[in-house]
């Protein structure tokens, strides 16, 4: 049974390392949550450390910029783990091909920088989708638009056989209120019109293996790290850290605020009646990261 807390320092002492999720617990696209800062300066003052581990379609030192501008300061981390970076890597190497097709929004186009810690990397060129050998999703070109707008390209990548290679695995955020499509809502309909998509964010293993090797990196770094993950995606930062058998706590008054019934701290029975339709059960649960 998932153990609601009332703040992170209520556990603190028993981790290491905080992998937290930036938007929805750090930040709501717009401006940060000075509770949730404050609760990062608070672990980090105990001695703990704290990766930054986001579903951001972009390289470690975009995602700085931004958090900077909206608010998150650097005192309250330590280092950033990108999905973006784990897909940059798989891209140069050529996962999915040099001839690429590409999917993108507002702001995204850094993914294509070079990228020095891949050796020999694949010289990547963007093409229309008949000349493509693959395709990079970094985010729909109009966010709160319906995702089967894509539905006839996808019909023809399919029929080509191309692998659609996605750098954010979230299917929505909130951006200050207002719900928004991710990467990961085109990768699932992909995948269901009987594509082949690949995953490099949180549910799955690279982003964590990334964010072990940038907290190893950090001086000072424990051999065997006692980590927490902390996020608000049910089926991004929960999933995968019960799949990386590592302790979590659910930020449930994010995108789960309306099935957790959410004000303050979450409605018991709401969220183990979320977690049991999840099938995804945290080690803890708080309304706001505080």
């Amino acid at each position: 049974m998932t153990q609601v807390i009332s703040t992170l320092d209520d556990i603190a002492g028993e981790y290491d390392v905080a992998l937290v999720d930036l938007w929805g617990c750090l930040h709501d696209g717009i401006s940060a949550y000075p509770e949730a800062v404050e609760a990062c300066r608070s672990f980090r003052a105990r001695g703990g450390a704290v990766v930054l581990v986001t579903n951001a379609p972009r390289p470690r030192g975009d995602v700085e910029q931004q958090i900077a501008g909206i608010g998150v300061p650097a005192d309250c981390w330590d280092t950033i783990a990108t999905s973006g970076d784990s897909a940059r890597a798989a891209m140069f190497r050529g996962t999915v091909g040099s001839r690429i097709w590409t999917i993108e929004g507002a702001g995204d186009h850094g993914f294509f920088a070079p990228m020095s810690l891949v050796e020999d990397p694949v010289e990547i060129t963007e093409v229309p989708l008949a000349e493509a050998e693959g395709i990079i999703c970094l985010g729909p070109e109009d966010p709160h638009a319906d995702p089967a707008v894509y539905r006839p390209q996808f019909l023809m990548a399919k029929q080509k056989g191309l692998k659609l290679l996605c750098a954010n695995p979230d299917i929505v955020v909130d951006r200050g209120g207002v719900r928004e499509w991710c990467a990961g809502a085109l990768a699932a309909l992909y995948t269901e019109m009987g594509g082949e998509s690949l995953y490099f964010g949180k549910p799955h293993p690279p982003i964590y293996d990334l964010a072990r090797r940038r907290y190893a990196d950090l001086p000072g770094a424990v051999p065997e790290p006692r980590f927490l993950a902390i996020g608000d995606g049910i089926r991004t930062d929960i999933l995968g850290a019960q799949q990386e058998d590592i302790d979590s706590l659910f930020v449930t008054g994010g995108i789960a605020a309306e099935e957790t019934k959410t004000g303050h701290q979450p409605d018991a029975e709401a969220l183990e009646a979320f977690v049991a339709m999840e099938h995804v059960t945290p080690t803890f649960a708080i309304g706001r990261l505080r």
